[in-house]
């Protein structure tokens, strides 16, 4: 098995790349170094510079390889398209720029979903049509990256988005062509919604190109579905904890990915509020000798 650990930053509370909160990407680079990374997530398009010779200075200062991007955007809203499309070109220009490999989908959160994150049984669903017309909007952004810039491109299921539980992904999954769209799976945001991310990683490992992982406390996620605590005031009250201290079993995680050969990159994801969370180095630190001490190197 030869699988390489990076970070993100999102770990860092990075979501918006406009968000007046958010550290400068020179020090998420500099705090992933110093935390024994080697490889990093291009955040939100326009994070991180789009210069190309800028970013690279800036990965080479640091030591880190670029491991890929997220597209993370209203696909569920058509009247957002242009948008969506544009951010799907601009993250996969530069990726390919940095001979990174990983896209990823996740449709953002949305005012239907929200209330209901954790809650399967209770969330809103699209009809036929509007079901149909956001896989296609899926399915079209996934073929320009991994067609038109040779990408591995993997969806990403989100709590509080309209690809959120286990059903709607085995439905996206069983419609749209495997060529053009893998999985990254998140560990957490699958254990957010409520089903077992060990269960769904032994039944599609076959198609999971890229793994996120994150943890969940398993108390506080309990109130913030018994309250319908919105997803970002959940990741300031600490939902995502530290890797090992949640209900994410990340040593079967480990010897699933053993038995199947995995290989490439993992990256932790520990979504928190900018703010609320002074301590990001010490929790990526700690998030990677978790990871070394149950035996990912």
């Amino acid at each position: 098995m030869t699988i390489r650990i990076g970070n993100a930053p999102c770990s860092w509370g990075v979501e918006f790349a406009e968000d007046p909160r958010n550290p400068t990407w020179q020090h998420v680079l500099k705090e992933c170094a110093e935390a024994g990374y080697k490889g990093i997530e291009l955040g939100p398009v326009g994070f991180m510079p789009e210069d190309p010779a800028q970013l690279k200075d800036g990965l080479e200062e640091h030591g880190l390889e670029l491991i890929g991007g997220v597209v993370f955007r209203p696909y569920h809203d058509p009247d957002a398209w242009d948008e969506v499309l544009d951010a799907t070109h601009r993250t996969a220009k530069a990726l390919k720029a940095h001979g990174a490999q990983h896209m990823v989908l996740i449709d953002s959160i949305s005012p239907r979903r929200a209330p209901t994150a954790g809650r399967s049984s209770e969330a809103e669903q699209m009809d036929k049509a509007e079901w149909t017309a956001f896989r296609d909007r899926i399915a079209t952004s996934a073929r320009v990256g991994a067609e038109e810039y040779g990408l591995t491109v993997g969806i990403h299921a989100h709590a509080a988005g309209f690809m959120d539980f286990e059903p709607e992904l085995e439905r996206l999954l069983d419609e749209v062509d495997e060529t053009i769209l893998k999985i990254c799976f998140d560990t957490g945001h699958h254990s957010y919604a409520g089903f077992d991310p060990v269960a769904f990683m032994k039944k599609h490992i076959d198609r999971i190109s890229y793994m996120h992982f994150k943890d969940i406390n398993p108390v506080i996620k309990a109130d913030v579905i018994e309250k319908r605590t919105g997803f970002y005031d959940a990741c300031g009250q600490g939902i995502f904890c530290n890797l090992g201290e949640g209900d994410v079993d990340f040593p079967t995680v480990r010897q699933i990915l053993l038995d199947a050969d995995f290989q490439g990159w993992c990256t932790v994801e520990q979504d928190c509020d900018p703010l609320l969370n002074p301590d990001t180095l010490g929790d990526a630190r700690k998030n990677r000798e978790y990871l070394e001490s149950i035996g990912f190197v």
